[in-house]
This record gives C-alpha cells, structure tokens and sequence, in this order.
C-alpha cells in the first residue's frame, strides 16, 4: 500500500534506524522484522561467554551455527522467535538461559534500480526509504533519463503493480503521493 505521510505512532526502533517513521516491516532492532539470508546476528548467552556468538551471518539454508546447539534455523523468523528457540535448546545444557538476538547488519532485503540511474542494480534496505531517497542513494538520474515516466514495480500479495513516478513534479513539491515508501522487492524503472 502507498503510504503518503510518515505515521505519528510512535516507533519501537530508535528514530535514526528506522528513518523516523515507523515501518511497516521494522528494519534494525524491530519487533516484527523477519530475519533472512545474509543477515548478520549476535546471539548473546547472558553469562555464558562460550555459548554467545559476536557476528554469525546467516547462510543460504537459513540456518546460522551456534557453539553447544549446533545449527539453528533463523531464516523467517523474528529476532524474539529466535531467542525462544535458542533457548528451549540451550535449556538441555544451561540451566535457565538469558538470550538476546540482535540484527547487527540487514544484508537480506533489498530493493533494485534499474534503467538511466548512476548506480544500477541492488540496493540494500537499511531504512525505509521512498522513492526518491532510493535514486539518491543510487547517485542520482542520468542525464538521459525520462524524469516523467519513472515507476516502480510492488508485488503485493502476489499481484505486481506499475506505480508511477515524476521525478520532476516530485522535486517541485507536486503529485508529492507518488514519493512512496519502499518495500523489500520493490524495483525503480528509470526509462
């Protein structure tokens, strides 16, 4: 859905790791942020240094290594929903463990520019960015391209959508509903 203005409920992530809006999938520290390939973790075992992982990526079967337990499945999972599983497993060889999951780095979601941008390709998802953060961070328009008919590919509930995009109007402070939030997936077609 396009979201026009950033929500005034307050976001359980910090401000600057969230862009000041509260998204609809909380990237960085948020509650409902699903976990995926390439993410990087630091699973901490409150007093138990041998049992903690500093820096543990997430490989491509989902699944991250852990001293004492083994291989753990993360992969789709939220943070808290990991630490359960962590600790129903560790609860075989620790007496009452502590555990914290932190997403230290999201590598996982991205979103794709495609066409007459600087920096074609993917671009990862770190904030909920709109529109127009996403060509900047892509290092702008080319001088080719057609600023008018900019779009952006969603997929949502498996329907895809051609969303457009003035890239002119947008800077003049028009048509400023066309300056969405960004979700995972979503690709910007520069023509």
């Amino acid at each position: 859905a396009a979201v026009e203005k950033p929500s005034t409920e307050p976001a359980p992530a910090p401000a600057e790791a969230a862009g000041g809006t509260k998204p609809a999938i909380e990237v960085s520290a948020g509650d409902n942020y699903l976990i995926g390939e390439g993410d990087v973790l630091q699973v901490s075992v409150w007093g138990e240094p041998t049992a903690s992982v500093q820096s543990a990526t997430v490989r491509p079967d989902g699944k991250i290594s852990m001293p004492l337990i083994k291989e753990v499945q993360v992969a789709g999972f939220t943070p808290a929903q990991v630490e359960s599983r962590v600790q129903e497993q560790l609860a075989k060889v620790i007496r009452d463990p502590d555990v914290t999951v932190i997403v230290a780095q999201i590598n996982s979601k991205k979103i794709f520019l495609t066409g007459s941008v600087k920096r074609e390709g993917p671009l990862k998802y770190t904030y909920r960015m709109t529109v127009l953060q996403a060509i900047s961070e892509a290092g702008g328009l080319t001088d080719y391209a057609k600023r008018k008919n900019i779009y952006v590919l969603h997929t949502e509930n498996g329907r895809q959508f051609r969303l457009p995009f003035n890239y002119t109007a947008v800077l003049k402070g028009e048509n400023m509903e066309q300056n969405i939030l960004l979700s995972p997936g979503d690709t910007i077609v520069v023509p």
